[in-house]
């Protein structure tokens, strides 16, 4: 009776996973074969490369203060010493505010990303689903960057179409 019992939950179990219609698609191929997303990209690279200058020029000014401070300590006095340290350590604070200002999670550089790829994003989102409806998929998997996605049959591959229908 058991074993009855057993084999009608493995049989239910897999009629229900066989009925699921589901796909798989590559979100990264997709996104790259759009070239608004590769100019946004590109644009993010830029601006990146632009203010880590702006960055890297302000550590470097921390540096040149505290070079200075270190070659001219002997010749300094005690409250001389002390004023020029609270001025190197206020001016790395800034530094580090103004590099956590740009590159932080609500920094400049997040914003622009978010500003330049959320509605690439959307605009992908929407189309995978709607294609995802007409073809009747319940699931839709993604394979990039999916190390927990073992195997996916070829059948299943929807990625093309995806693009396809992007570029409409």
């Amino acid at each position: 009776m058991k074993r009855l019992i057993f084999l009608a939950a493995l049989v239910c179990t897999a009629a229900t996973a066989a009925a699921q219609n589901y796909i798989v698609v590559n979100s990264e191929k997709i996104f790259k074969s759009l070239d608004a997303y590769n100019t946004a990209i590109s644009d993010l690279d830029e601006l990146a490369k632009q203010y880590q200058a702006q960055v890297d020029a302000k550590f470097a000014e921390v540096e040149t203060l505290y070079n200075n401070y270190v070659y001219q300590k002997a010749s300094l006095t005690a409250a001389t010493r002390q004023v020029r340290e609270e001025a190197i350590l206020a001016k790395e604070k800034e530094a580090q505010e103004f590099q956590e200002g740009i590159f932080g999670q609500e920094g400049s550089l997040m914003k622009k990303r978010l500003e330049l790829i959320q509605p690439i994003q959307k605009q992908v989102f929407a189309a995978i689903e709607a294609y995802a409806r007409t073809a009747g998929a319940d699931v839709v998997l993604d394979s990039s960057n999916n190390p927990t996605l073992l195997y996916s049959s070829p059948a299943v591959e929807r990625t093309q179409q995806v693009i396809d229908a992007l570029k409409k």
